[in-house]
C-alpha cells in the first residue's frame, strides 16, 4: 500500500515540485522514512532544469513531451525488482 513513485511537475504555483521536493526529503529524514522515488515532469530541456531537480531531491528527469515507452522504462526502472 501507499505511494510507490511520484511523478512531480516542476512549475506549480504556490509551492513548486522542486521546493515540494526537498520538503518531502527533509519529512522522510526527520521521521525516518524510506526513500520515496521522485521523478521530474518538465517542459524545460535545460540542463540547469535537471540540475535543479536532483539538487533538490528528485531522482530522475522525464522531459515533455514524452512517448508512452519513455515514461514505461521510466516506471520499470523505479518500480521494477529492487536487488536485496
Amino acid at each position: 500500500g501507499g505511494i510507490s513513485l511520484v511523478l512531480m511537475d516542476g512549475q506549480m504555483p504556490v509551492l513548486d515540485g522542486y521546493a515540494a521536493t526537498r520538503q518531502w526529503r527533509e519529512h522522510e529524514q526527520r521521521l525516518g522514512k524510506a526513500h520515496l522515488p521522485i521523478v521530474a515532469l518538465t517542459a524545460n530541456v535545460l540542463e540547469e532544469d535537471a540540475d535543479l531537480a536532483r539538487t533538490s531531491g528528485m531522482d530522475d528527469v522525464l522531459t515533455k513531451p514524452y512517448q508512452a515507452q519513455e515514461l514505461l522504462a521510466l516506471v520499470a526502472r523505479w518500480m521494477g525488482p529492487r536487488p536485496r
